[in-house]
C-alpha cells in the first residue's frame, strides 16, 4: 500500500483509510485461514453436489462404522454418515455427529477394509475434538494476524504523515504476516491429520481389523497426487504428503497381528453390491453395461445391469431382470425396494405397493423404505375416485413410524400433512405442515402453521405442546 506524502488536510482521510483497511484485512484473514480448512471446502462441495440417500448403502456403512465408533467411544453420539453425490475421493466430518463420504470414495474402494479405514480416520477427528480445537487455532491465528496488520498499518500511516515512503515495506510485512498465519494453521492441520491416523490404527486393532485398507487408500492418494505434489511446498499443505503418511503408518500397521486378516466374505459381497448399485445409478448406462457385460453372471453384475437397463430402456427392460434376481434371492428387501421404486417412478403406484410392502416386511427398521411405501400408497389414494380411509390410515402409520428415525424429513412431514388433509383432519395437517416448513428452513411459515394448529388442540395436549415448541424455536432447519 502506497500512502500519499505529508499533508495536514490528509490526516482524517489517513485515519479513515486505516480503519477501512483494518476491517477489510480482518475479513481477508478470516477468508484465507478458513479456506485452508477441509471443513469449509468440503461443506461447500457437499452443497454443490447434493446428498444421496439409499437404505441399502446406509445400512452397510452403519455396519462398517458400528465397531469403530464403539472403539472410539462414540457409540452414544449418534454419528451419522451422509453420502455426497461427488465422484472424487474424499471424506470429512463437520462436527461431532456428522460424517460425509463422497460416493467416489465408495466406488473406488475395492474392499470393505478400505472404507473402514477411512471411517476410522474420520472417527479419530471426532474423538480427538479436532474441529473444536481447529476453530480455536483459527481464532488465535486471526488475532495474531490482525494485531500484526494493525501495527504495520499504523506505522505506515505514521510514516506517511511524516513524509516517509514506507508503503513497500509495509506491504511486504503484511504479506509475510499472512504467510505466517496460513502456515501456522496448516501446520496445525497436518498435526491433527497425523493424530487421526494414529487413532485409526488403534481403533482397527481394538476391533481386530486390518490397517491394510487404510494404507491402500493412502497409496491410491499418493498415485493420484504424484504429479501435482512433486514440487509442492510441504509447509503449505493441509494434510501430510501421502508418501509421508504411508511411511509413518506402515511399520506400526504391519506389526499388528490383524494386518493380514481379510474381510468376511458376506461383507465383501455386500460391498460389491453397493459399488454395482452406485455404478448402475450414477454412470452412463452404456458404461455400466461395458463394465458389467452379459458374460458376467455374478449377482452384482446383474444388479448393475438391471438398474442401467431401466435408465436406458424403461420398465419393460427392467422387470424381467429384477424378477430373475428376486427368484434367486426372494428375501432380499432391497431387490423388492428397487422393483417398487421403479414401478412407482414409472407412474405405477398401485403396482409398486406390494413390492414395497414386502420390502418393509423384510426390513422393518429401514425408514427410507417406509417413506417410499407411504408415498406410493398416498399417490394411489389421491388418484382414487373415493378416499379409502383404511389406506390413508396405513399411510399415516408408516409415516409416523418412519419419522421417529427420519426426524428432519421435510418430505415425510409434507406427505403426512397431505394424508391428514385427505381425512379432513385440519389440525394435524397444519401441525405436519409446520414441521415441514421448519425443516425446509422457512421459519415464518412454520410458525404461522404452528400458531393455527395450536388453537385447534386442547391446551397442554401432546400436539399442542409440539406446536408450542415450534413457536419457541429460534432457528429453522434440523
Amino acid at each position: 500500500m502506497t500512502v500519499p506524502g505529508s499533508n495536514a488536510n490528509r490526516g482524517p482521510a489517513v485515519k479513515g483509510r486505516l480503519l477501512f483497511e483494518s476491517a477489510r484485512l480482518l475479513r481477508c484473514t478470516l477468508t484465507v485461514v478458513l479456506a485452508v480448512s477441509l471443513f469449509m471446502a468440503s461443506a461447500t462441495s457437499a452443497r454443490a453436489a447434493g446428498l444421496i440417500r439409499d437404505a441399502e448403502i446406509e445400512s452397510l456403512l452403519r455396519d462398517y462404522a458400528r465397531p469403530i465408533f464403539k472403539a472410539a467411544g462414540l457409540s452414544r453420539q449418534n454419528v451419522r454418515i451422509h453420502l455426497i453425490g461427488a465422484r472424487s475421493f474424499n471424506a470429512f466430518v463437520v462436527d461431532g455427529r456428522n460424517m460425509f463420504f463422497h460416493v467416489g470414495t465408495l466406488m473406488r474402494s475395492e474392499t470393505p477394509n478400505q472404507v473402514i479405514g477411512v471411517i476410522a480416520h474420520e472417527a479419530g477427528h471426532i474423538a480427538g475434538g479436532h474441529l473444536s480445537r481447529l476453530r480455536q487455532a483459527v481464532s488465535g491465528a486471526q488475532t495474531t494476524s490482525l494485531m500484526l496488520r494493525l501495527l504495520i498499518l499504523a506505522a505506515t500511516a505514521a510514516g506517511a504523515a511524516a513524509g516517509a515512503n514506507v508503503g513497500a515495506a509495509g506491504a511486504g510485512a503484511l504479506l509475510g504476516g499472512e504467510g505466517i498465519t496460513q502456515r501456522y494453521v496448516l501446520s496445525y492441520r497436518r498435526a491433527e491429520e497425523a493424530s487421526a491416523d494414529q487413532a485409526a490404527l488403534s481403533y482397527l486393532n481394538a476391533t481386530q481389523q486390518s490397517a491394510k485398507g487404510m494404507l491402500d487408500t493412502f497409496r491410491y492418494l499418493a498415485d493420484q497426487n504424484l504429479g501435482s505434489l512433486k514440487y509442492a511446498d510441504p509447509y503449505v499443505q493441509s494434510h501430510p504428503f501421502p508418501q509421508q503418511r504411508i511411511a509413518n503408518l506402515r511399520e506400526k500397521a504391519m506389526r499388528s497381528p490383524y494386518f493380514h486378516k481379510r474381510d468376511p466374505g458376506i461383507l465383501q459381497i455386500r460391498h460389491d453390491m453397493m459399488r454395482a448399485k452406485l455404478s448402475g445409478f450414477l454412470d452412463n448406462p452404456q458404461t455400466v453395461l461395458n463394465r458389467y457385460p452379459n458374460s458376467d453372471q455374478s449377482t452384482q453384475a446383474r444388479y448393475a445391469r438391471a438398474i442401467a437397463s431401466y435408465r436406458r430402456s424403461g420398465l419393460g427392460a427392467f422387470l424381467p431382470q429384477i424378477d430373475a434376481l428376486l427368484q434367486q434371492q426372494p428375501n432380499n428387501p432391497y431387490f423388492h425396494e428397487l422393483k417398487g421404486q421403479f414401478l412407482f417412478k414409472s407412474g405405477e403406484s398401485r403396482r409398486a405397493a406390494p413390492s414395497l410392502r414386502k420390502a418393509v416386511e423384510l426390513a422393518p427398521d429401514e425408514p427410507l423404505i417406509r417413506l417410499l411405501l407411504a408415498q406410493a400408497l398416498l399417490a394411489s389414494a389421491q388418484n382414487a375416485q373415493r378416499v379409502n380411509v383404511a389406506e390413508v390410515d396405513e399411510v399415516i402409520s408408516h409415516l409416523r413410524r418412519a419419522l421417529v428415525k427420519e426426524t428432519c424429513s421435510a418430505m415425510g412431514y409434507r406427505q403426512l400433512a397431505t394424508a391428514y388433509g385427505l381425512k379432513r383432519d385440519t389440525a394435524n395437517a397444519m401441525l405436519a405442515s409446520a414441521f415441514a416448513y421448519q425443516y425446509e428452513g422457512k421459519p415464518d411459515l412454520a410458525k404461522r402453521q404452528a400458531r393455527d394448529a395450536k388453537k385447534a388442540f386442547p391446551p397442554g395436549s401432546r400436539n399442542w405442546l409440539k406446536a408450542d415448541d415450534i413457536l419457541k424455536v429460534k432457528h429453522s432447519g434440523c
